[in-house]
């Protein structure tokens, strides 16, 4: 049998159950040594129990030679500083969603995996659901024509006893709301699949459903990178919480990417359709999704340290995603002063 990757996991919140359960599927390939956490949740650990050292503090991983990457899933205010650190001990680092608070601390963050040329992976990992992958084929084959319009929807819920945990929803803590914590990963694969040229115009605000420091609903006019036009709506106050959808309207036919399921019509061919089961996290249980992505994205990224390129979703290509969401944010400012 190959020789194991060393890796240690940082945090041990919700965001860590589907990477545990990807560990866990993976154990032939990767030694998970340390999961560091100052919040110990045995049971989440359960699995590596007499396998996996339980630490408060990231020094002991840090200091290890065996560990060749750690997974950090840790609150966004706290990822410039943990990265800086493990790159500073020759660590590769596979991150939680989003890369920091704003845009300034991402650049920050992938500049200091450039200068110690490690490789820095980031958890978007609605790109390795099936029906993603298909679509994206069938783009860049032109199967669906020339791109006409395209629009993304992201009609999620969350209570309001999600919001009262602390940092949910604040600067300080998560850097956003509907943008930045749960949009991200539809916008991240919108962007990949049509490209967004520019944004034209943004609403950004707070409903009444929530009290909230930061937005739960976004709308936007945007142009695609073909100059098409596009459209986006996000929320968690759309009770109780709808799959993603993701409409590309081509000259050869139409695909509706609707969670991890896929329609595509073609005007002179037959249909085509991918069916995946499980939920998107789209309600109350916003943990109700398959880790499979996440299985695929993790092995791309051990893939992506023995083969020495970067990984499938890096650092820099995520920056591409934050400068969106940036953006959305700015021209939303903006039009609420107007």
């Amino acid at each position: 049998m190959a020789t194991r990757m060393g890796m240690a996991l940082v945090g041990l919140g919700a965001a860590s159950q589907p990477h545990l359960r990807s560990l866990q599927d993976l154990m032939e390939r990767i030694d998970l040594r340390y999961a560091v956490t100052r919040s110990p949740h045995p049971d989440r650990i359960k699995p590596y129990t007499g396998l996996v050292q339980l630490e408060r503090t990231l020094e002991p991983a840090l200091k290890d030679p065996k560990v060749q990457a750690i997974i950090v899933a840790t609150p966004p205010s706290t990822h410039l500083d943990i990265c800086k650190a493990c790159f500073a001990a020759g660590k590769h680092v596979l991150l939680e969603k989003p890369l920091e608070l704003n845009l300034d601390r991402s650049n920050q963050l992938v500049e200091a995996a450039q200068q110690a040329q490690l490789n820095l992976g980031v958890v978007l990992q609605h790109r390795f659901r099936e029906a993603a992958i298909v679509l994206q084929k069938l783009i860049n084959e032109g199967a669906l024509g020339e791109i006409q319009a395209a629009s993304v929807r992201v009609p999620w819920w969350r209570s309001q006893a999600y919001y009262n945990e602390p940092g949910r929803g604040t600067v300080a803590r998560d850097g956003g709301g509907v943008l930045l914590t749960q949009a991200i990963h539809t916008l991240d694969l919108f962007r990949t699949l049509v490209g967004v040229e520019s944004v034209k115009s943004a609403v950004v605000r707070q409903t009444r459903l929530h009290q909230m420091e930061t937005e739960d609903h976004v709308s936007a006019l945007l142009v695609l990178g073909n100059g098409a036009p596009g459209d986006l709506m996000a929320t968690t106050a759309m009770y109780p919480g709808f799959p993603e959808t993701i409409d590309i309207i081509g000259t050869k036919g139409s695909a509706r990417l609707s969670g991890a399921n896929l329609q595509v019509d073609f005007l002179d061919s037959p249909s085509l359709t991918v069916r995946s089961e499980g939920g998107t996290g789209s309600g109350t249980n916003m943990m109700d999704f398959s880790h499979a992505p996440h299985r695929e994205l993790l092995i791309d990224f051990m893939d992506s340290i023995s083969q020495k390129r970067p990984p499938r979703v890096n650092g820099q290509d995520s920056l591409k995603t934050h400068a969106l969401i940036h953006e959305l944010l700015r021209m939303g400012a903006a039009h609420q002063t107007d």
